[in-house]
């Protein structure tokens, strides 16, 4: 049988998109108190299955599933395109799935136009209604306008059509560099898609005693607990230290740590453990832009999601990964170079085109991407560790030309449990071109 809470969400799912919700009016309709209504809303917040807007309440949205080219609407695309709207307006926040080219037959078209797809075509008008009629938008290329008749058929249907001057290649490219970024932004991980709900979240209002936080840690794997009031506002946090030689009765306001970190959900992963990392913190409270607890984020899940992270399949390549599929471990061993010690790798990288700024040298940001680069690698081959860098002091001795063959040799210099330090060289055809010393923080791989 399913708890009340799993009820709710079910409840508020069945609610129709641009509804308004309350937790009063969910208490009601479902008989439950107004303290498990609102935990049920603030996880189907986190679910993308309603929003909050200020002034107006919390509504009922189209859920936005991971994997789905997320947050692009058609009026995304409208801006992207720098074109006009004839009919349909009422659509334009509708998301988009994918695009296609109208360049074939009617009864060719019918197999590809699939319910919140794009379709991209000139004047005709023929096949606009089509497409309007499959559940598509139509995006009219050219500089043509829409007749009446295809304006108010997409008024009746809610589907955008949209104009542009562009021709259909160059406003195909523009869309398809839209998706491009959507794809990129998807693959970060982010608070969000790792952190545990407020629903599953152990937490202690300040007005609770250590007695309560004792009666917590029994059945609970932490020690360190988020404490917020009524309204579910973050005061504080509260350890097993704050608690120590305390006496049961004394208040948990009294005690705590105030003004204590706090992570969002659109914070990335990376940046999280960097923080909880850096101030020894096993968990760290997630919180809205009113700082209303949403959850919390544990170290031990940020650190098995970046372990994981290296092996997720590729939708699509990040400048960095091109620039970084160029640096390859060193094979053979360079002449007049000083032979690799034990702690040490060598890294070879051609200096292309694209790489170089308007003097045809490698441009500096290339050259430090590199170093940073060619050091997480080795500690990653050598002692199985993954790094994030602190510091880095790079010096650019000599110009690096275009189509030159760097040699880049990272080695340790002082490395302990959770720290490293190390010292690169950078050669350019058998000549040291830059050194650079590089400071880290060290991450174990499981």
């Amino acid at each position: 049988m399913a708890t009340k809470h799993e009820q709710i969400l079910d409840y508020i799912e069945s609610v129709p998109i641009g509804n308004k919700i309350s937790v009063r009016s969910i208490a009601k309709a479902l008989n439950v108190s107004e303290g498990t209504a609102y935990r049920a809303i603030k996880t189907a917040e986190t679910q993308g299955l309603v929003t909050t807007i200020e002034r107006v309440g919390t509504m009922r949205i189209e859920q936005r599933l991971k994997g789905k080219i997320e947050n692009l609407t058609f009026r995304e695309i409208l801006k992207a395109i720098d074109g006009e709207i004839y009919g349909g307006t009422n659509g334009l926040d509708k998301l988009l799935d994918k695009f296609v080219i109208g360049a074939m037959t009617l009864e060719a078209m019918v197999r590809y136009i699939t319910p919140k797809s794009l379709m991209i075509i000139g004047n005709r008008e023929d096949a606009q209604e089509l497409a309007l009629r499959s559940g598509a938008a139509v995006l009219i290329t050219g500089g043509f306008s829409a007749t009446q008749a295809i304006t108010k058929l997409a008024d009746e249907l809610a589907l955008p059509v949209l104009g542009t001057t562009y021709d259909t290649f160059t406003v195909a490219a523009m869309i398809n560099r839209v998706l491009t970024d959507q794809l990129i932004k998807k693959e970060i991980i982010v608070v969000g898609d790792i952190f545990q709900p407020l629903a599953k979240t152990d937490y202690l209002l300040n007005t609770q005693t250590v007695h309560d936080y004792i009666a917590l840690t029994k059945h609970s794997d932490h020690s360190r607990f988020p404490v917020v009031n009524k309204q579910m506002r973050l005061l504080g946090v509260v350890s097993g230290k704050d608690v120590l030689n305390r006496s049961d009765k004394t208040p948990i306001e009294k005690i705590m740590t105030k003004d204590p970190m706090v992570v969002r959900k659109n914070n990335s992963a990376a940046s999280a453990g960097h923080l909880m990392t850096w101030n020894s913190l096993e968990l760290m409270p997630v919180v809205d832009n009113k700082l209303q607890l949403e959850g919390v984020i544990s170290r031990k899940d940020v650190m098995e999601t970046m372990q994981m992270a290296p092996r997720q399949p590729q939708v699509t390549d990040t400048f960095y990964d091109q620039m970084m599929g160029s640096l390859q471990v060193l094979k053979n061993e360079l002449p007049n170079v000083a032979t690799l010690a034990p702690e040490s790798m060598g890294f070879e990288f051609v200096v292309e085109p694209q790489l170089v700024n308007s003097l045809g040298t490698v441009a500096f940001g290339v050259l430090s991407e590199v170093v940073v680069d060619s050091c997480q690698r080795l500690l990653n081959e050598r002692f199985k560790q993954n790094a994030i860098i602190e510091q880095m002091d790079l010096h650019y001795l000599k110009l690096i030309q275009l189509e030159s063959h760097l040699l880049i040799q990272p080695q340790i210099l002082d490395k302990g449990r959770r720290f490293a330090k190390l010292d690169v060289s950078v050669y350019a055809n058998h000549v040291l071109c830059a050194k650079a010393i590089v400071n880290c923080q060290l991450l174990e791989r499981k």
